[in-house]
């Protein structure tokens, strides 16, 4: 089944949460690939002083991917928030998410993300100047509340509807309890019975029978994966299979994973140039073969990497636990960089 935001239809009801320090451009297109509908951007600030900064211009880039191409804001000002959600835009959004629901002290400090959710009356000016200066659908990321005596949801959500939010995600959690404890799924079934907008439910889903029991219990429009996604990236397909079926696909094998993290880490590489793109693999590898038994044979060679060959081809690690079953030949390392590059090139102009 599909859900709807404004006039965009996405191909089902999973979402990949945004996530900041992982969903960029190259894992928002490996979960595109493995079965997610909708991505979000990772959060940009609506600093406008920012905007130029290598990093929040990295943030920006979607050249690529398949529409609707939807960019989270942060800040708690509402006319800047209205001048970012602009500017966005301006730089191809067609849908405009607004966060408050990031638990992080950097961010909450200056009053934004679920910092906000303490005053209603800025939320709805937040709201109202954004959703006024844009033409395309807005949605909301919120939590249960600011604190567990301060479960507001209800409240925020009315406020949300009546400003002309499009679309609305809840995270079963407080902005008190961060991550921890275990998500509740109560506050975000009473939002979906008292509004009319579709609500993406959104915390803890980990399985394809967790996401089941979540839909069904909270009859919300989707559902949004967060972190279990760093670790398996294709938990999404498995959830649309099980949803669709009501039985379980089996793991995918060790060869797929593997090509799929292969091609994962040839974007990350063209993405961000070598460099870097070797150290933010690194995470990566850690999310995705850190539970696998034989990984401590080969982590010491992945971490220590410096070059992108190095990475990928780890000649280290033992004969058949590297990430390429056999050594890959320079010429054919620079030729599929060089495609990578072009592909950007193509792309983005």
């Amino acid at each position: 089944m599909s859900f709807v935001i404004g006039p965009y239809r996405f191909d089902n009801r999973l979402a990949l949460a945004p996530m900041a320090g992982v969903t960029d451009r190259p894992f928002r297109q490996l979960c595109r690939q493995l079965g997610a509908g909708m991505t979000v951007s990772e959060m940009i600030t609506s600093h406008p002083d920012l905007r130029s900064s290598r990093k929040t211009r990295l943030r920006m880039d979607h050249c690529g991917e398949p529409g609707p191409i939807i960019v989270q804001i942060a800040g708690g000002i509402p006319a800047m928030m209205a001048d970012a959600a602009v500017y966005n835009v301006s730089q191809g959004a067609q849908i405009i998410d607004i966060n408050m629901g990031c638990p992080a002290k950097k961010v909450c400090r200056v009053d934004a993300g679920s910092a906000l959710l303490k005053d209603s009356k800025l939320v709805k000016s937040i709201l109202q100047a954004v959703v006024a200066a844009v033409s395309v659908p807005v949605k909301l990321k919120i939590r249960t509340g600011w604190s567990r005596r301060q479960r507001n949801a209800l409240d925020i959500a009315r406020i949300a509807e009546d400003c002309g939010i499009a679309a609305l995600t809840v995270h079963g959690r407080t902005r008190e309890d961060k991550y921890q404890g275990t998500a509740e799924y109560e506050t975000i079934r009473q939002v979906k019975e008292i509004t009319q907008i579709p609500i993406i439910a959104n915390g803890d889903i980990d399985s394809a029978k967790k996401a089941k029991m979540v839909m069904d219990f909270t009859a919300a429009d989707a559902i949004m994966v967060g972190r279990i996604a760093q670790q398996r990236p294709w938990i999404f397909s498995r959830i649309e299979h099980y949803l669709d079926t009501g039985k379980e696909l089996e793991e995918p094998g060790a060869e797929l994973k593997q090509a799929w993290l292969l091609d994962h880490l040839i974007n990350l590489h063209a993405f961000y140039g070598e460099h870097q793109g070797v150290r933010i693999a690194r995470k990566h590898i850690n999310w995705q073969l850190g539970r696998d038994s034989n990984y401590g044979i080969v982590k010491p060679a992945l971490m220590q990497a410096q070059t992108a060959t190095q990475q990928l081809q780890n000649p280290t690690a033992a004969d058949d636990k590297s990430l390429l079953r056999e050594p890959l030949p320079g010429e054919l390392w620079q030729g599929l960089m060089t495609s990578a590059r072009a592909q950007l090139v193509s792309e983005c102009g």
